[in-house]
């Protein structure tokens, strides 16, 4: 089942989908996720949808929320700053504990890429966290860019756009808008995963917000709680080398996968083996009923 709900961030309105399982007891209480949507995207990516679905198909409550700024929600259209994000999913978590369908306790969040690092970094400053799951992350946004634009050039280019920034606000007082693609390049053949609505013009402050992120520096601190750190082995958007960064400095339990045959969007398609890994995890470290039932 799924309804269309709303609640407050930081005086913004939030919009987001609501996954309830229909095979629910009166006065139950399930385990849930929060789906985070990656970079200038919304809650209609094919990684949100599918991972809500199965979420719910498996017997969870899952909410899939638009981050401001993005998609339904209030904020400036693509005006995107990492610890806003954060807040965000923190006051989500706030109003998914309030639900009589949740158990306050057991709250989870899963982020796919931009949305992966968020949830590395919000389950690491809030320990109402119970379980953290990031697909295809990153956690140090500095070596995250220079991986993104590779090359003397490139990563000229990029460090130039950054500082023309700075400057053209201190001389107009205006933010400089910039492409998507000139922040993050993704193959075209994988362009068709971004849903209708995506950004596709940010603020070169969303560039240099994303480049002060430090997921790494939180990381360590969701253990004891579980920590599941999925990647594609090649991934052609983020450099797999961040999650290896990132399992570096985690604590434990955390399990890391890297899987071969996939790309960026491992949840989006059709690949048995990405959802086998998570359904497994799932039921190791975050199960959705107690044992036997």
């Amino acid at each position: 089942m799924q309804s269309t709900v709303t609640f407050d961030s930081d005086g913004l309105k939030l919009t987001g989908t609501l996954h309830v399982p229909e095979a629910m007891a009166a006065g139950e209480r399930r385990p849930a996720l929060l789906v985070l949507h990656g970079f200038g995207v919304n809650r209609a990516s094919g990684t949100s949808v599918a991972a809500a679905r199965l979420f719910e198909q498996w017997g969870y409550v899952a909410l899939r929320f638009d981050f401001r700024g993005c998609g339904d929600s209030e904020g400036t259209p693509g005006h995107l700053l990492c610890l806003d994000q954060v807040a965000d999913t923190r006051n989500a978590l706030a109003w998914l504990a309030t639900r009589a369908e949740v158990d306050p306790a057991r709250i989870g969040v899963f982020g796919h890429s931009f949305g992966a690092a968020v949830a590395v970094y919000a389950g690491g400053e809030d320990p109402r966290f119970a379980a953290v799951i990031s697909s295809c992350g990153w956690g140090d946004g500095e070596r995250k860019f220079r991986g993104q634009h590779a090359g003397a050039a490139a990563w000229a280019r990029f460090t130039a756009m950054l500082e023309e920034g700075r400057a053209h606000r201190a001389r107009t007082g205006a933010s400089l808008m910039v492409p998507r693609w000139d922040i993050v390049p993704i193959p075209e053949h994988l362009r068709a995963n971004l849903p209708a609505g995506s950004i596709n013009e940010f603020p070169v402050e969303t560039a240099q917000s994303m480049f002060d992120f430090r997921p790494d520096e939180r990381v360590g601190r969701i253990a004891p709680r579980p920590l599941l750190l999925f990647h594609a082995a090649n991934d052609s958007v983020t450099p797999s080398e961040q999650t290896l960064g990132l399992y570096a400095r985690a604590g434990h339990p955390t399990d890391l996968v890297l899987l071969d045959d996939i790309d960026h969007f491992p949840f989006a398609d059709t690949n048995p083996r990405a959802k086998g890994v998570l359904r497994g995890w799932l039921d190791r470290y975050f199960p959705a009923l107690p044992a036997g039932a």
